[in-house]
């Protein structure tokens, strides 16, 4: 249990925070992320099986025309299923177990495990994160996903650990950077939760959202069965932070790109 402790501290440490921005980061514009989706690096067959299964629960009569609707049901029955827990660092099948059956985990864990439901589900996906800048211990950061809804021609950003969504002023659900364009001009932006009886505490968006501070990053290439490869193999003996840096030698590693704001703002 001590050692189990030691590895949750070292693994926060501000040095491999920050260490771990300086070596994937990336600046681009707004056109360098048009065609960054997980799906491109992610087939239906390099998902564990265990997410096919699960997904004939989420959709027993099988998925609906409106890929809206259809995130809504996956984002409540993943809301209904599971519970919040430590960081699971997990190869993504026993991420899920642990999510559904075990102890939970956190935003970043919910979100990957939604981008491959989304993957078996034909909807296109990405997943971002936020941090500060410059660097805020205090705020640790936040990870959620935005998707690609075919009857509105647009992406949109969706909270699956929330069940949240962001509009504008005519109640149009808004895409990452239409959320910031909006927030940086003191514009009206409007959130609510799709999960009934869900209240979400504006202190938590404002931190994690809305904060002058905060910069939204997306995450790129990231290849599922990689990671999972190495996680299998080497997690009962490395900790995930030299697992994952070995994965970054191997020249398969995910990045991050910065669309808006110069990442080395964090660094100041």
């Amino acid at each position: 249990m001590i050692f189990k402790k030691l590895l949750w501290t070292l693994k926060r440490h501000p040095f491999l925070y920050l260490t771990r921005f300086r070596l994937l980061s990336k600046n681009t514009d707004r056109l360098g992320i048009t065609d960054c989706d997980y799906n491109t690096l992610n087939a239906k067959a390099d998902i564990p099986t265990i997410y096919h299964r699960i997904n004939m629960e989420v959709f027993p009569e099988g998925r609906p025309e409106s890929d809206l609707l259809s995130v809504k049901i996956l984002v409540r029955w993943l809301l209904d299923n599971s519970k919040v827990g430590p960081g699971l660092s997990e190869p993504s099948g026993a991420a899920l177990k642990t999510l559904v059956y075990g102890a939970g985990g956190v935003c970043s864990d919910v979100a990957q495990v939604f981008n491959n439901f989304c993957v078996i589900n034909d909807l296109r996906v990405r997943e971002w994160g936020t941090t500060s800048a410059p660097f805020n211990r205090d705020n640790g950061g936040h990870s959620f996903n935005e998707v690609f809804v075919r009857e509105l021609n647009k992406w949109v950003l969706i909270d699956p650990s929330w069940g949240m969504i962001f509009y504008n002023e005519a109640a149009e659900p808004l895409s990452v950077l239409e959320l910031y364009d909006l927030s940086r001009t003191r514009q009206t932006v409007d959130f609510n939760s799709f999960i009934a009886g869900k209240r979400i505490a504006e202190k938590q968006v404002l931190k994690n959202y809305l904060n002058p501070d905060v910069t939204p990053f997306l995450i790129c290439e990231y290849r599922n069965k990689t990671y999972d490869r190495y996680l299998e193999r080497a997690r009962p003996y490395l900790p995930v932070f030299v697992i994952h840096f070995m994965v970054l030698l191997s020249g398969k590693s995910y990045h991050y790109k910065f669309p808006l704001d110069d990442y080395r703002k964090i660094f100041s």
